[in-house]
């Protein structure tokens, strides 16, 4: 498994993967200055390595090793985990269409309603970007990832936000709380689902 730093490097040192990677996963790392005060209610070490178009920042977690857990950070106060490792992020945020939204309509966090989401979400993107599919494998590729299918990639998204709390929960420069990132949204709410 690579690094944290040989992934990140390897993105720097190549501009078209570089807008690949912001094409596909909005994971961009000239926006990687989070330009606000946030610290982890646990004061590990913070760095922010990316951002995507909403003003979510992506961070790694903890003193600087081979690898570190990645956490997500959305402009509406909503932040967690969403990966022990930048190679176990970056497949998730590849391989899953709209992983954000899997998140936002998972129910509270339940796995089943996830995949509900997930289906979902494919479908509307295959409909929008029928290149999306061939994409997502032509990254992965060049970053040398595995994606794993979408099932195993839920699970591993779940899995790292349910363990966000409690070294990893994300804080504003008053002391608040992010809130989690699961939503409270059953995939039924959104109207064109249904």
């Amino acid at each position: 498994m690579k690094s944290d730093d040989e992934l990140l490097e390897s993105v720097r040192c190549d501009p078209s993967l570089a807008e690949l990677l912001s094409e596909v996963c909005e994971f961009d790392l000239t926006r990687g200055d989070h330009g606000q005060a946030v610290r982890l209610s646990s004061r590990q070490p913070l760095e922010g390595v990316a951002g995507d178009f909403t003003g979510g920042r992506f961070f790694l977690c903890g003193e600087r090793r081979p690898v570190r857990p990645v956490l997500y950070a959305n402009s509406e106060g909503q932040a967690g985990l969403i990966g022990w490792s930048l190679a176990e992020a970056l497949p998730v945020m590849i391989g899953l269409p709209s992983w954000r939204d899997c998140l936002k309509f998972s129910g509270g966090g339940d796995l089943a309603t996830m995949r509900s989401a997930a289906q979902h979400l494919q479908r509307d993107e295959l409909r929008k970007r029928s290149d999306a599919e061939t994409q997502r494998r032509r990254l992965a590729m060049a970053l040398s990832l595995e994606l794993g299918t979408i099932p195993v990639l839920l699970t591993r998204l779940r899995d790292a936000v349910a363990g966000t709390a409690p070294g990893f929960v994300l804080t504003d420069e008053t002391g608040e709380e992010y809130e989690s990132l699961f939503g409270p949204w059953l995939p039924s709410r959104n109207p064109s689902w249904r």
